[in-house]
């Protein structure tokens, strides 16, 4: 139980959270992807949803030439393509049992991708309850409860550094490049797997990496060939572009007034902006310090960086936020254990608290 109960603990929250925003629907999963009629029925001026309800459209009908009217900005949406076609694949194309496919891969996710972590936690000397830093952070629970990618997609991230800690390159590559096939926000993880990898000659993960990649870079302009633009980007409708001033899409929020900008800046300075400010100043110092690249403190610099200039429409509307803020919170376990910063991980903690956003949710 040493090993299983932060895993579980997830497991339970994560069962949690989405019966209760089942049960007013009479436990009818399809309530989890939030459908809103303009993007179900086409009525441009009425309730747009979730994006949750982009990955049931996929999963339902993966024709690109159908399910495009159905998605707010298709490349974007369906170059996540993973999470949708699993839940087809493994429900044999049922539609009944598609959405309670997306629920269940999503809870597997959480789980097993807690179970990883807790594993290499303890490997490192620390207390397994560290993985629940990660397991009950909002960012990967409210996607359980949403029909969203981050379970699947960062569960893949950790799987690939488990196995690649264990000198399982290949199935470790094979891994992070299918992460991003779940979500591009997992890219940080396969770049710092193939610098590393190429630093210590690991010529196969090396090659299936570069491959994955490729694979990706592909997919990327057929997108584009038959949606008009590529996927990669910073959001779906009203979405804004990355920001090239540090943290500007936290202060443009200040557009909306000031006590609008004052009410997020005391929620997402402490718990989004600081964390990532100390990322990047700490792993600055490490790379001095140690005059080469490590894989994990290179994780924690890449996704902190990408909190820096993240995009406005990220920044207003907060459960945006903490999904993009998976990445700097697996990476400050990564790195908080390689370079024993117990203070920062148990500081950490406070990032449960989030959790109150799923109240909204509900």
């Amino acid at each position: 139980m040493r090993r299983w109960w932060p895993a579980l603990l997830a497991l339970v929250v994560g069962v949690i959270y989405a019966g209760a925003r089942m049960a007013p629907a009479g436990f009818d999963p399809v309530a989890l992807a939030e459908i809103g009629p303009r993007y179900a029925e086409l009525e441009p001026d009425a309730e747009p949803g979730y994006d949750g309800q982009f990955t049931l459209f996929i999963a339902l009908d993966p024709n690109p030439r159908t399910v495009a009217s159905h998605l707010d900005v298709p490349a974007y949406r369906y170059q996540r393509i993973l999470l949708p076609i699993t839940a087809r694949l493994l429900s044999f194309a049922q539609p009944g049992i598609i959405p309670w496919m997306l629920l269940f891969i999503n809870l597997a996710s959480l789980a097993i991708g807690t179970r990883l972590l807790t594993e290499l936690v303890i490997e490192r000397g620390f207390s397994p309850g560290y993985a629940l830093v990660y397991g009950l952070w909002v960012g990967i629970i409210a996607p359980v409860g949403l029909d969203l990618h981050e379970p699947l997609a960062y569960a893949l991230v950790i799987l690939s550094f488990y196995l690649h800690g264990r000198g399982r390159s290949v199935p470790a590559a094979l891994a992070a490049g299918l992460a991003l096939f779940a979500k591009e926000t997992t890219m940080p993880f396969w770049l710092v797997l193939l610098v590393v990898g190429t630093s210590r000659g690991r010529g196969k993960s090396r090659l299936l990496l570069a491959l994955t990649g490729l694979a990706f870079l592909a997919w990327q302009v057929w997108l584009w060939m038959t949606f008009g633009s590529p996927g990669i980007g910073s959001g779906g409708e009203m979405a804004t572009g990355f920001e090239l001033i540090p943290y500007m899409g936290l202060w443009r929020i200040g557009l909306h007034g000031w006590r609008v900008l004052l009410l997020f800046a005391v929620i997402l300075i402490p718990t989004i902006v600081v964390p990532s400010v100390w990322g990047i100043i700490s792993t600055t110092r490490s790379f001095l310090h140690e005059r080469t690249l490590h894989r994990d403190t290179l994780v924690m610099w890449l996704n902190s960086l990408l909190i820096v200039f993240a995009p406005h429409s990220t920044f207003r509307e907060p459960l945006g936020i903490v999904r993009l803020a998976d990445g700097m919170v697996l990476g400050l376990i990564l790195y908080g254990t390689y370079r024993d910063k117990k203070r920062v991980l148990n500081y950490a903690f406070f990032w449960i608290a989030f959790l109150f956003l799923l109240i909204q949710q509900s």
